[in-house]
């Protein structure tokens, strides 16, 4: 095995393989990456058994096809340092060992065959589905902030996905809910009614999201009963779903709120952080108080003292008194497009729902606090 390569190309992939691979693992073939020469082609692969990264480079000189897997980190940390635009030589010495030949620089790999590295059946009987890239990592910025952590109820600790309709339209809807908040998020997709609900595990959805951010090809969504494949030109991300069933979440969106607060976005994520940064572990909640045309929010810390601060907003219902997590306000805050956020709530301990002006197809959800 023998080829050679520019270093920029390489690392853009071995950077996507870091967010798969585990760095500790009790099988030390998951911490390599797999490079399988054959053809014209590089193919890369990476996983930890529950997601699979592939990728296939074709900007390349190849000597002599072959395989083999060597450290993911290694590779990647050794790449990093070299310059940019530099051409590194690898060859394949024996089973064991792979150089890495630059023109200053001298690396000897260690290796494990690539007949121990685990192999996948990637068939996938369900329909490619298009999906606009940019509106698909929206949906999942948007419904990621409220990915829970808690394992005892693993159903939860991603983004469900699911076909929905509204006014004749098909929508890919997205929802996620750690049951102190939960956020949703719908993208108009054509024909895909016959699209099976899963629930994306949390790693995948953020790897997913590195992906999209930085690869400008066509997204194609591919879903079976157990496992989904996304592909972005060259790339594939194959990831197993959650065995699980998501609650119905619509039992808990308010349908009874009929107190309106308007407020500037940017202005109430800037005074949340600020009383906030009173409490040291932001474990106190912030308080909001309604009234006419105005929202006071305040912090009592009873180590490190009080914060309290006055917005200017719309609210066209009775004083009201309620309170929130700080962390919460400020995650659902940051994902509104429009300007301004509008809170429809109906009492101090009710559930209140969230909109964003500037997408109609997203919500939120968030449960007040006691203070």
């Amino acid at each position: 095995m023998q080829f050679n390569i520019n270093r920029d190309s390489l690392l853009k992939s071995l950077n996507f393989v870091q967010g798969v691979v585990e760095k500790k693992n009790t099988l030390p073939i998951l911490s390599n990456v797999l490079l399988n020469l054959k053809g014209k082609t590089l193919e890369i692969v990476a996983t930890d058994l529950d997601i699979v990264f592939y990728d296939e480079l074709s900007d390349l000189n190849i000597v002599e096809e072959g395989n083999t897997t060597t450290s993911a980190n290694v590779l990647f940390d050794i790449l990093r340092k070299i310059p940019q635009g530099t051409e590194i030589n690898f060859t394949l010495k024996n089973e064991n060992k792979l150089s890495l030949k630059t023109k200053n620089s001298d690396f000897n790999l260690l290796c494990l065959p690539s007949s121990n590295f685990p192999t996948f059946d990637d068939k996938f009987d369900g329909e490619n589905i298009k999906v606009d890239k940019k509106k698909f990592l929206s949906l999942l910025n948007k419904t990621k902030i409220s990915i829970s952590n808690d394992d005892t109820r693993h159903y939860l600790n991603g983004v469900y996905l699911h076909a929905t309709e509204s006014n004749k339209n098909t929508f890919l809807t997205g929802v996620a809910t750690d049951s102190h908040r939960l956020s949703s998020s719908s993208i108009l997709v054509d024909n895909i009614q016959s699209f099976s609900s899963i629930i994306i595990p949390r790693k995948t959805v953020f790897q997913l999201c590195n992906l999209l951010e930085n690869i400008d090809d066509k997204l194609l969504i591919q879903a079976s009963a157990n496992k989904i494949k996304f592909s972005l030109g060259k790339i594939k991300l194959i990831s197993k779903v959650i065995d699980g069933k998501f609650p119905d979440y619509q039992k808990v969106v308010p349908k009874e709120n009929t107190k309106t607060l308007t407020v500037s976005s940017s202005d109430f994520i800037n005074s949340v952080e600020r009383v906030a940064s009173v409490s040291i572990d932001r474990k106190e909640g912030v308080k909001l108080e309604l009234g006419r045309d105005k929202l006071k929010l305040s912090v009592n810390s009873t180590n490190s003292g009080d914060g309290n601060e006055v917005v200017a907003a719309k609210y066209d219902g009775e004083d009201l008194a309620i309170g929130f997590n700080s962390k919460y306000l400020i995650d659902i805050a940051s994902e509104i497009e429009d300007k301004n956020l509008i809170f429809n709530l109906k009492n101090s301990t009710s559930p209140v729902l969230v909109f964003d002006n500037s997408d109609k197809n997203s919500f939120y959800v968030i449960m007040p606090m006691k203070i």
